[in-house]
């Protein structure tokens, strides 16, 4: 599948000639920006719709209307939200209680901030992601550049991946993939990310899903 020639690169990652035909399997954005991840976890939907039609509903889909709309997203994050300030009161840390923000859409994303745009090769691939500590009771994102991502390094952290895919379906349905990967940076993150991790990659599905049907309800 041939992507188009104004795709934009992906910050410290070397992008193919967009004049070129890109073989069969060519590497995903997501692929170049973290090729050897801790997790991995991938959901698919098939929609109605031209690629160009659909990826711009990918980029304009208002995923906070998958916190509001769902019961089960609501539940996993008030779960998170209980657990974090209980451990943070054990701690003896205070944790002010911070808003939700009103909205949330990739095209409103920029390349500094906690969640930055990595890259972009329209109408095929859109990523974005952060960089963190979020498995040891309290969640704190760090300001980033969007091109310090690929080669950030400072032990205690983790590096977070998500990236939509489109691919024509037959006549007139695109399959769009979601996909969300996970790197520590070093050896005792790693540890902790994934004792974390392995009892909720479920419930990570459930989010994913629910935002794909954000994206088809826009």
């Amino acid at each position: 599948m041939e992507r188009r020639a104004h795709a934009r690169s992906v910050p410290g990652v070397r992008t193919p000639d967009a004049h070129a035909a890109e073989p069969h399997g060519a590497p995903l954005l997501i692929e170049r920006l973290l090729p050897r991840p801790d997790a991995v976890r991938a959901e698919h939907l098939l929609l109605d719709g031209a690629v160009d039609a659909v990826y711009d509903r990918v980029r304009r889909a208002d995923f906070m209307r998958a916190w509001r709309e769902s019961p089960a997203v609501r539940a996993l994050f008030a779960a998170r939200g209980f657990g974090e300030r209980v451990m943070s009161t054990a701690a003896g840390r205070a944790r002010p209680v911070e808003p939700p923000p009103e909205t949330m859409r990739l095209a409103d994303l920029g390349e500094r901030g906690e969640w930055v745009l990595l890259g972009e090769e329209p109408p095929h691939e859109i990523a974005f992601g952060a960089i963190g500590r979020f498995w040891s009771g309290e969640t704190a994102w760090e300001e980033i550049e969007a091109a310090q991502f690929a080669t950030f390094g400072r032990p205690g952290f983790a590096r977070i991946a998500c990236d939509f895919s489109l691919r024509p379906y037959g006549s007139g349905r695109t399959l769009v993939s979601y996909e969300c990967r996970t790197q520590a940076t070093d050896p005792a993150a790693r540890r902790g990310f994934l004792r974390y991790w392995r009892p909720l990659s479920p419930f990570i599905g459930v989010v994913l899903r629910s935002q794909l049907r954000v994206v088809a309800r826009t």
